[in-house]
């Protein structure tokens, strides 16, 4: 493939009088040093052909035209191969191809939301003014070095934070901005997530936070720990969804803030769910409904393809008469009930998700399937929910030793069904009347 390494300080010399090149004995053109270029910045210049047409270029300085000459070779096997990037593509700043590249990643405003609030403050502080080409394996370990020790942050939100970071430099390389994506790189690690088993509630702290709360959000209680929703959800919540007959609710909605403002937007993973309703939940938001009556509500939605707006008669409202904010509701209402109840409160069990994950651990325990429970949740999965909730099932030693009996028999063999035990051994009664075996 056609590739030259001009060198910027010499000329071929020509005879003053006829204008040709002077050529030694084997017929090679003689050069002499250039009278304007001598000296004068890099010597090598390397000249290649790019895909499609057109050519690049890239300077080397004095006593480097071995490494010119490499460059040479490597930008030709790259074009061959299909593998060429531009050295000059990888010039742009991480920040400005980021925000270009968070127009395509999603069109769902709230997933937009969380990455451009991940990148302004976590990624653009430290790397933003990075060129792409600049950001190596050494720069990273620095940049989690920073998470760390500067910001604080968790390990599990430094994994999304990195997540966030790979999907662009992954995005880059496949418009050929860089070569390789160095958080693929085998010399650094990337952060693991640490998994941290949800412990629920005792009863005797539900009472207490709810006798703690005001009387006009009582309400989110039997709405978290008896229909296991979302806070936005809570939020969201309508008695014109329950279904007396079936008795069900239909979550067909969260609040969300988007752009700083409240809107309708369905349920996290755009997905509506029905939930049991128990009567004793029923009757809880009866009576709340008697002395809180609903209060029509008109939000937009966020949804791309839904309608602009729609008005909502909300069950939960603050005094103002206007849907609560998440942040507000924490501060002013969530948390004040924790140091009324005097209660240390526990920046990661503490929140009000703890509700949804004691209705968790109830319908476990009353035998409900981690399929069906899934739905309730309105999971991605029910294999995301076994993750999550496994070690909340009841525990199925007896079942076990049961089912390895059935292949390994007791030595000790009773007469009758009746005198083996649920664990599959035998009663002490029937042991004492019968021989050992052998």
């Amino acid at each position: 493939m056609a590739g030259h390494i001009q060198d910027r300080w010499m000329r071929v010399k020509r005879d003053p009088d006829t204008g040709k090149a002077v050529r030694d004995e084997e017929g090679k053109a003689i050069k002499e040093r250039h009278p304007a270029m001598w000296g004068k910045g890099d010597r090598y210049k390397v000249r290649y052909p790019k895909p499609g047409g057109g050519e690049d270029s890239k300077t080397f300085p004095d006593k480097q035209l071995k490494k010119a000459q490499a460059f040479l070779t490597k930008m030709q096997n790259d074009i061959l191969d299909g593998a060429y990037v531009n050295p000059q593509a990888g010039k742009l700043t991480l920040r400005a191809y980021a925000e270009n590249y968070v127009k395509g990643r999603s069109q769902d405003p709230s997933s937009q939301e969380t990455l451009k609030r991940q990148l302004e403050n976590n990624v653009y502080p430290f790397l933003g003014d990075k060129n792409l080409d600049a950001i190596k394996v050494d720069v990273l370990r620095d940049f989690l070095a920073w998470l760390t020790d500067e910001r604080a942050v968790s390990v599990n939100y430094q994994v999304q934070i990195w997540k966030a970071l790979s999907s662009i430099l992954d995005a880059a390389r496949e418009e050929k901005k860089i070569g390789a994506n160095p958080c693929h790189s085998k010399a650094i690690s990337a952060p693991r997530p640490v998994e941290n088993k949800i412990v629920t509630w005792p009863e005797v702290k539900l009472n207490k936070i709810s006798l703690a709360l005001e009387a006009r959000h009582k309400i989110v209680i039997p709405l978290g720990a008896g229909l296991g929703l979302r806070q936005g959800e809570i939020f969201a919540f309508s008695m014109d969804n329950v279904d007396r007959d079936q008795m069900i609710y239909r979550c067909s909605r969260q609040i969300a803030i988007i752009g700083n403002k409240l809107t309708f937007r369905l349920p996290k993973g755009h997905k509506t769910r029905e939930v049991p309703l128990s009567q004793g939940v029923l009757d809880e938001l009866d009576a709340y409904a008697e002395n809180y009556p609903p209060v029509a509500i008109t939000l937009p939605w966020s949804e791309r393809d839904s309608k602009q707006t729609e008005t909502v008669n909300l069950l939960m409202v603050n005094y103002q008469g206007a849907p609560d904010r998440r942040q507000t509701f924490n501060n002013r209402v969530w948390l004040p009930a924790f140091k009324r109840a005097r209660i240390e409160h526990d920046a990661d069990g503490d929140g009000m998700h703890a509700l949804r994950h004691l209705y968790a651990s109830h319908l476990l325990a009353q035998g409900v399937s981690i399929r069906e429970l899934a739905d309730y949740l309105g999971h991605s999965s029910p294999a995301f929910t076994l993750r999550k909730y496994a070690h909340m099932m009841p525990s199925s030693h007896d079942r076990a030793r049961l089912a390895v009996n059935s292949m390994f028999k007791p030595r000790k063999r009773a007469e009758s069904t009746k005198d083996v035990t649920a664990a599959g051994e035998i009663a002490p009664e029937a042991a004492e009347s019968r021989p050992v075996d052998g």
